[in-house]
């Protein structure tokens, strides 16, 4: 007995070393990789999708027009910490490795190779991309390595532990990116028998509850968020090379040289237990879900981001399974790491190629540029059209709120329509910058920037009305060349003040519009009768108008918006698309 003893000890000792000898080289790897995106982090100008998010940060709510607020949370402490590039994104470098290093305890009960789990990591582009930049994608990626890291433990015993911080985890999800509930979903499709567990539905009431503040406040909102990501979002037409095109960008976002061999390995594990089940229906129905999304709109490469988790713990397992380690791909994985390396370190240096490229350009200059603009104005507001990103930049780079983005009716709507930026700026002066020479009766001083000639003009009494929303009776229509249409519309003020429309005393010219998009081409419209400037509305009143609408003469299918208009501003869209077609 006591022979047997020594044994097993024996055993654990033997056991217990060889942890620690494969885990070596993985800290050796985390601190290289942890000091590479600091590097970055600190060296590298914001993204303009991380100044928007930066804004957020300022604005602190439980919910945006885009995304959910957990990006915030992570900009708003290390921003608070220190106001510069790495501060922005020093949670996002903090977490990487963690995220990373999830993974690779989660894959301890498979018997897999330290080297080519470093090898496999250290070449999927999109691992380096949000191990530094700080979007809704950077806490997405934690909490979904996070989630597998519990579940497996969950599948194994159903304990009261387990299921609490389930709960917590998938709240997580669910506050970084929607897309977390597809991680939510495929993983119940394949294991319906946690529908027979208690603790499930424990899980499941509980992550709800803590997911209510934001759906309270997306019905506050009249649902922002799904209106612009399931309709206001979609492109006029199919074009087939988004599909075409969708699984090579994949392979690129897995690793340009050894992308297609993940991914053709990774299907040809062998499903042991629910957990490699669980990874597989994960990895396949991630990557099958966008591939159908091209269908109805253009898909981002790095939208499939949960499902490189699952693709890094399956590849490992089908190495152990397979014990198959061919020098070649360990020569490819080894150079395709290189590579990106050396393309990181050429953003950092700013090597000239690169920062002429479209892909790149945007993470140089507007340091610079935003200081530029803020000497010519002062501390007045800035105001820019089409786009959040000039104006988050220039927010971020004076670290105020002075710039505010007018969302033009050919663009879309952004939080910028909901921030309380627009309030602040009526009927003051401000300063109307563009970085192209408009048409129009106004007088354009021109300048040089670090990012080239841009254009401006001031502005007194400044009069725009972003946030009206005009509700009309129809959300989709069906009409002949040139058929009047007759729309019942209620135009209402959130605003805490009074306004009126009237044009007498003011000297911006109002016009209220019903205009017909094609993509962001607009193709045309009619203005509203003088009646509409007639409309005094006190806060939070509402107004009915009835606007009768020619239909377009040429065939084809349309989105109508109803906008209001002030000078010398394009006019902004203030109401849902309305899916118009032309028959």
């Amino acid at each position: 007995m006591q022979i047997k003893s020594e044994h097993t000890q024996l055993m654990q000792d033997i056991a217990l070393n060889n942890h620690k000898a494969s885990d070596k080289p993985i800290w050796y790897f985390l601190l290289l990789w942890t000091i590479l995106n600091i590097i970055q982090a600190a060296t590298l100008e914001v993204h303009p999708d991380e100044a928007y998010y930066w804004l957020y940060s300022r604005f602190m709510d439980w919910g945006y027009f885009d995304h959910p607020p957990m990006v915030a949370i992570f900009i708003r402490v290390g921003d608070a910490i220190m106001h510069n590039e790495l501060g922005l994104r020093l949670v996002t470098v903090l977490v990487s490795p963690l995220s990373i290093w999830l993974l690779w305890q989660t894959l301890k009960p498979y018997a897999v190779s330290a080297k080519w789990f470093i090898l496999v990591v250290s070449g999927l582009v999109i691992l380096h991309m949000y191990g530094f930049t700080t979007t809704p994608d950077a806490p997405l990626f934690f909490f979904t390595a996070l989630f597998y890291y519990i579940y497996q433990r969950y599948v194994e015993h159903d304990k009261m532990k387990w299921a609490l911080l389930l709960a917590l985890i998938i709240a997580g999800l669910l506050y970084s990116k929607y897309h977390g509930i597809l991680l939510i979903g495929f993983t119940v499709l394949s294991n319906i028998k946690l529908l027979k567990r208690p603790s499930f539905w424990l899980i499941v009431v509980l992550s709800a509850v803590l997911f209510m503040p934001h759906v309270w406040w997306q019905m506050q909102h009249q649902y922002p968020s799904l209106r612009y990501h399931l309709y206001e979002r979609s492109s006029s037409g199919y074009d087939v090379s988004r599909t075409l095109l969708y699984l090579p960008g994949q392979f690129v976002m897995a690793g340009p040289l050894i992308g297609w061999f993940l991914f053709g390995f990774t299907v040809t594990t062998k499903i042991k237990d629910a957990f490699i089940r669980c990874l597989m229906v994960n990895f396949i129905g991630t990557i099958a879900f966008f591939m159908l999304s091209t269908i109805k709109d253009d898909v981002q490469s790095h939208w499939t981001l949960i499902g490189f988790a699952p693709l890094i713990l399956l590849v490992m397992i089908r190495f152990s399974q397979t014990q198959y380690q061919p020098r070649w791909l360990m020569r490819l994985a080894v150079v395709n790491a290189a590579l990106i390396v050396l393309l990181r370190i050429g953003l950092m240096v700013g090597v000239p190629f690169i920062k002429q490229s479209s892909r790149f350009q945007s993470y140089y200059g507007y340091k610079q540029w935003a200081q530029q603009v803020k000497q010519r104005v002062g501390n007045s507001y800035v105001v820019f059209i089409s786009g959040f990103q000039d104006a988050s930049k220039y927010c971020y780079y004076t670290n105020s709120t002075k710039g505010f983005d007018y969302d033009a009716r050919e663009y879309r709507r952004t939080q910028f329509d909901i921030w309380p930026i627009e309030d602040s700026l009526q009927h003051k002066r401000t300063y109307y910058l563009l970085d192209f020479h408009a048409q129009g009766s106004f007088q354009l001083d021109s300048f040089k920037t670090a990012r080239g000639q841009w254009y401006g003009t001031w502005l007194n009494d400044t009069r725009m009305y972003q946030k009206v929303d005009i509700q009309a009776d129809k959300g989709k229509v069906k009409a002949a060349p040139g058929q009047k249409i007759v729309f019942n519309l209620t135009v209402n003020n959130p605003y805490n003040h009074t306004i009126s429309f009237k044009n007498e005393g003011y000297p911006h010219e109002l016009v209220m519009a019903a205009c017909f998009l094609q993509g962001d081409q607009n193709t045309g419209g009619e203005q509203a009768g003088d009646d509409f400037n007639r409309i005094t509305l006190k806060p939070g009143q509402t107004a009915p108008y009835r606007f009768v609408v020619a239909a377009p003469k040429t065939k084809g299918k349309y989105v109508l918006v109803f906008s209001i208009r002030t000078t010398p501003f394009p006019g902004g869209r203030n109401s849902r698309a309305i899916d118009f077609t032309v028959e």
